[in-house]
């Protein structure tokens, strides 16, 4: 019998350089394995906020393993589901 292998999502954020303060916003995203219910929080140019409120509530499961901020206004996360 196979093992399931944990559902991942990467997730590439910037803020608007011009904006001090301005929300996170989804540069681009990749799912691998399932994401549902929470596709359509990410889209691109959609608000990271909301997407991660989605994929960490207790019925999703999803959790941070990785961050990383690439410079003062960007960054990505991995979030992982088992």
């Amino acid at each position: 019998m196979a093992t399931r292998q944990p559902d991942l999502v990467l997730i590439n954020w910037s803020r608007n350089p011009l904006v001090p303060g301005s929300a996170r916003r989804i540069t681009a995203s990749r799912v691998i394995g399932n994401a549902e219910p929470c596709l359509p929080s990410l889209r691109t140019n959609g608000l990271l906020s909301t997407a991660l409120a989605c994929l960490q509530d207790n019925d999703i499961g999803f959790r941070i393993v990785f961050r990383k901020k690439t410079s003062s206004i960007s960054g990505y996360l991995l979030l992982q589901r088992n």
